[in-house]
């Protein structure tokens, strides 16, 4: 019986050090206990970096020239649009006015 309890002893030993061998060479982090660990959220790259290179800079900021011409195009777009008659109306001839009168 106590050749079976060496046997054990000398086995369980050997599974250790064999784990803690696999770690050190791998790069792993040994957990025996089983306990849970921040080591796999704090492994991992951090990701903001990479998020910002993939939005390019704002333009409009940068270029006047761009935000003239589009206030060119919203302004000749509402000026063709008064005059088919679907431009805004003047204030206080709104749907509420309109209905405040009926």
């Amino acid at each position: 019986m106590s050749g079976n309890s060496l046997k054990n002893v000398l086995a369980a030993a050997v599974i250790t050090g064999v784990t803690e061998a696999r770690a050190r060479i791998f790069g792993h982090v040994l957990n025996p206990t089983g306990q849970r660990s921040p080591h796999k959220l704090l492994r991992k790259k951090l990701i903001g970096e990479k998020v910002s290179q993939w939005y390019q800079q704002d333009i409009k900021i940068d270029d006047p020239h761009l935000m003239a011409r589009k206030e060119q195009e919203r302004l000749s777009k509402l000026q063709m649009l008064k005059r088919r008659g679907k431009g805004p109306p003047k204030k206080g001839q709104g749907k509420r006015a309109a209905k405040r009168n009926k």
